[in-house]
């Protein structure tokens, strides 16, 4: 074990010295040591209640027999940092994270480690660090958020930004907006759709990493308190069978999280997230495969915002693994991949029962016959971009319209409030990729605001961003190469016809490889004056298309 480098023998009298000045127990130090790795801080609503996650992960690691030790990770609340510089800092934590966690283990010798996480980097980025890491580690979240209420409809985030869009619009009034901001976030936990947070806690499932109920039991139930329990004990089989993150995230266990995320309509950051996890794995993760198992996926739910079901009804029905029963029997999944509880996902699975075919869909009577997220390439974007296709109207799937080009978010918004934004338009917003933001703002503001104005189903938009998984309508992000390495989208000019085609994987500029070089020598590239953590973020980030990790040292 680790902890023998820094414990035992008499050369490590020092160290215990100082467990000792912590308060710990010859008997505690002769335990595995546990790290209890808790994201909790008093900003965001999806980590306010992980001290209490955390004090029932240490009972069950004491109770197990080992000595559970917690230290900290940091979050940014995207709904939060949304629409402002704030949200620059979003992605970047992701890095941030990963490192300080490997600093923090390696640091102090931790046996084992469970990762108390809950929203959108803060889980990736924990999973990074259990796979760079590598030793015995399983993950228990914070949970998501319970419904609101407006209406008598059950309500979400995304509706409250959608409100503002129907407010500037003059669809409701004062009151009406008042009654949105009361109650479309009741409770703690992470937003109540299947937005990124929620998207990535149910993937942690899937690659075996997280305990059944993980990704949706709601954060207000007592059975997410028992989760933590189960997790804490948990963690002492795996350092005592040495089953460890690489053992588990492997290549098969991806490619399941992928077909997962098909099936369960998830939020296209998880096409950022899981490159960048399978990189820390040592698995190749190609963007061309995910429409190979799109073509093969049925799209099975339709949780908010794509649809009326939220977190809570999925965990009703059965939740992740109901969804993965449904694909283990097309044989769309490979259930030999071991996983966190010390079995195998076939074994999990046994005795799992679909409880709510409408949450769930049966594949026959599935939402769409191919997955919840597409990759279009094109001259557009050579290297991919990427569209959550299970939250876009029918009559978006193909679509061709006239740019209207932004240099930013705050252009793009002004524009749309402003009334410039028509039926028709493909609304083009760059310099908002991974180095160009920097930081890879998540867009819900504007995909918000012309949802709320009712365009969602006349208007398309575009960008080297991304947006948030609250999105919903033709938002197509990551478009790779990015504006400030040179990508096409940097040419674009106001006019140019842009064709869309989700169903066949295009997106094309209606404009001649000639006009393109022409432009490309005209055009001077647009560089953002950046200080401290974003302008060394900036410098070593890649594109998009390889999941926006740090790989430029």
């Amino acid at each position: 074990m680790i902890k023998e480098q820094i414990v035992d023998g008499f050369h490590n009298a020092p160290h215990r010295s100082l467990y000792h000045a912590l308060g710990l127990t010859d008997e505690e130090q002769a335990r595995p040591l546990i790290g209890v790795v808790c994201s909790y801080n008093e900003i965001v609503p999806g980590h306010i209640n992980l001290d209490k996650i955390a004090q029932a992960v240490k009972l069950g690691v004491a109770m197990a027999g080992g000595t559970p030790i917690m230290f900290p990770a940091i979050t940014v609340c995207d709904g939060i940092a949304m629409g402002h510089t704030g949200m620059k800092y979003s992605l970047v934590t992701r890095d941030l994270i990963a490192d300080s966690t490997e600093a923090m283990t390696l640091a102090h010798g931790f046996d084992g480690l469970v990762m108390i996480p809950n929203c959108d980097k803060n889980v990736p980025g924990l999973l990074m660090a259990a796979a760079r890491l590598n030793i015995p580690t399983v993950f228990v979240s914070g949970g998501p958020m319970l419904a609101g209420r407006v209406g008598g409809k059950k309500r979400s985030l995304s509706s409250m930004f959608e409100a503002v869009g129907a407010y500037k619009a003059g669809k409701i009034d004062d009151e009406q907006l008042c009654e949105f901001e009361k109650k479309v976030c009741p409770t703690c936990g992470s937003c109540s759709g299947m937005y990124t947070a929620n998207s990535m806690n149910c993937l942690t499932e899937v690659l075996g990493m997280g305990l059944r109920g993980n990704g949706t039991i709601p954060a207000v139930y007592s059975s997410r308190i028992e989760l933590a329990k189960h997790a804490g004990m948990q963690i002492m089989e795996l350092v005592k069978k040495n089953i460890r993150p690489r053992d588990i995230m492997t290549a098969s266990a991806i490619r399941n999280a992928i077909t997962a995320d098909m099936a369960l309509g998830c939020s296209t950051n998880s096409m950022l997230h899981l490159p960048a996890i399978a990189n820390e794995c040592g698995v190749k993760f190609d963007l061309d495969e995910v429409n190979e198992i799109s073509e093969k996926t049925p799209n099975l739910c339709h949780l908010a915002p794509a649809g009326p079901t939220y977190m809570e009804d999925l965990n009703e029905a059965g939740g992740v693994y109901a969804v993965l029963k449904e694909l283990e029997a097309l044989n769309l999944i490979d259930t030999s991949v071991m996983t966190c509880t010390g079995k195998t996902m076939k074994e999990n699975l046994e005795g799992v029962v679909n409880l709510d075919a409408e949450v769930i869909r049966k594949p026959e009577n599935a939402f769409g016959k191919t997955g919840g997220i597409a990759v279009l390439k094109g001259n557009l974007a050579p290297d991919g971009c990427v569209v959550k296709r299970a939250a876009v109207a029918s009559e978006m799937l193909v679509h061709e319209g006239p740019a209207k080009v932004f240099e930013s978010e705050e252009e793009c918004i002004a524009a749309i409030y402003g009334g410039k934004i028509v039926k028709g338009d493909v609304v083009v917003i760059r310099y908002e990729g991974p180095a160009g933001g920097p930081g890879m703002r998540e867009m819900l503001s504007p995909t918000s605001a012309i949802a709320g104005m009712g365009l969602d189903k006349d208007v398309a938009l575009i960008t080297d961003g991304r947006f948030s998984g609250a999105t919903r309508g033709a938002s197509i992000g990551h478009v790779s190469p990015e504006a400030v390495s040179g990508g096409p989208i940097a040419y674009v000019k106001d006019g140019d016809i842009i064709a869309i085609d989700i169903p066949n994987y295009k997106i094309e500029l209606r404009v001649s490889d000639e006009e393109l070089a022409k432009r490309k020598k005209e055009t001077v590239l647009k560089k953002k004056e950046v200080s401290g953590y974003l302008k060394r973020y900036a410098a070593q980030v890649s594109s998009a298309d390889k999941g926006a990790i740090i790989n430029k040292i």
